[in-house]
């Protein structure tokens, strides 16, 4: 596919990678120099090793292959190879060109994948001029831009949430400023709604006025299961989202858009919990505890977690920052041998210190618009990394041609 102004040389030609660079936790000082190991960023150092903008590659087990990205200057750990040399291309061309590179062709391992870059170096491939990795650059990297602000502005929108349940309904900071006389920080209406003083509850005091409930009355908790996978009509051609803690475990932020299984009607017949409505609550239960999200989808779920479909007067995201809050307290209600695990029944019974229902429902006013706002963030990030991977193969084997001013040989201008 690649077209006459191409050029073929051996990989080593066109980035040189060599191995990265110890640094212990102990000798890491916190500073504003990213740590690039095999997975991406692991932390930061005070000096940077590496001169940006620049890539690593994992180069053994889970991390085999794995390309990652620094527009600023880093330090290259040595569970990864990284690019000292460019050799005149463009480096985030050549980010997404080695994305798109077949690492696994060369695996020197035995026991687990290895990666040596004396095997890859020679490899023969087609590379287009400089005009053409900049424009390519610039049509993936304007897909990544967005995608990357998406999640920082989430990351925000979150620990907004965040900070404001832990002023409510842990620190009780509006009825201690009332306590104390002092003001509470918060509209007229809203400060009203908080009582004025403490009184004595199991779990020490608490506001004035509210009350300690057992998680189960908060909300109806439930598990799943997994129907048999020897029967191919409960999977086969499914149509329902069927959700394991996996499919939680690399979400940025806590919404549920899909699952990386579906079931059929048939199957979803063998889980008594059946499809959960969007707004259920969904908790890691084992393996590990603690992965949340909120289903912003019907789903059906595994036996690896706890649901919660809040009561009347609860909100969903009280729940959710609450799961995230009590974290600890939960992990204390857990068993198990081989490794821990929290059942319905010891969960149901945990304390929760509740608000009045005028502070519940100020509450969810509150955060709504942020968590809303994170849903749309979402959705819209997920489509751009389809459209991004579908011109990424395209744009880096030559079937799809860039031409100056961003257009294609194949149609119209390309926009993103």
């Amino acid at each position: 596919m690649a077209g006459e102004d191409w050029v073929e040389m051996p990989l080593g030609e066109f980035v040189t990678l060599q191995r990265g660079h110890d640094l212990p936790d102990s000798r890491r000082i916190p500073g504003n120099f990213p740590i690039l190991g095999s997975f991406g960023i692991t932390g930061s150092h005070n000096v940077a090793k590496a001169k940006g903008p620049g890539i690593t590659v994992g180069r053994s087990g889970a991390s085999f292959g794995v390309v990652s990205y620094s527009p600023v200057d880093y330090w290259p750990l040595n569970t990864a190879l990284y690019v000292i040399d460019f050799h005149g291309n463009d480096a985030r061309f050549a980010y997404y060109f080695l994305q798109q590179f077949d690492f696994k062709r060369f695996n020197s391992g035995s026991a687990q994948p290895s990666l040596n870059r004396n095997f890859v170096h020679p490899v023969t491939v087609n590379v287009p001029p400089l005009p053409q990795q900049r424009e390519i650059a610039h049509i993936l990297g304007t897909l990544d831009d967005k995608i990357e602000l998406n999640r920082q502005m989430n990351e925000t929108l979150e620990a907004m949430a965040r900070a404001l349940f832990k002023s409510w309904f842990v620190d009780f900071d509006p009825v201690r400023a009332k306590a104390e006389g002092r003001d509470p920080g918060l509209p007229t209406d809203i400060a009203a709604l908080f009582p004025d003083s403490f009184e004595d509850s199991e779990l020490g005091e608490i506001p004035k006025g509210w009350m300690v409930k057992p998680i189960g009355d908060l909300a109806t908790v439930q598990g799943g299961s997994t129907p048999s996978t020897k029967e191919p009509c409960y999977w086969e051609g499914g149509a329902h989202y069927w959700v394991t803690p996996k499919d939680l475990s690399g979400l940025s932020n806590p919404v549920l858009l899909g699952s990386e299984r579906k079931i059929t009607d048939a199957g979803l017949t063998q889980i008594s919990s059946g499809l959960l409505p969007p707004g259920t609550v969904l908790l890691s239960s084992r393996a590990p505890i603690g992965y949340l999200a909120v289903a912003e989808v019907p789903v059906a779920i595994n036996q690896g977690f706890i649901a919660m479909q809040p009561s009347d007067g609860v909100s969903n995201l009280f729940l959710l920052l609450w799961a995230k809050v009590a974290h600890e307290t939960i992990l204390s209600r857990a068993n198990g041998s081989t490794f821990l695990e929290i059942s319905k029944s010891n969960f149901r019974p945990i304390p929760v210190v509740t608000p009045s229902p005028a502070v519940m429902e100020a509450f969810d006013r509150a955060v709504r618009p942020m968590y809303s706002r994170i849903v749309v963030d979402e959705r819209e990030s997920r489509t751009l990394s389809e459209v991004r991977d579908s011109l990424l193969s395209k744009l880096i084997s030559g079937e799809l041609r860039v031409d100056s001013g961003l257009g294609t040989r194949k149609g119209a201008p390309l926009e993103v």
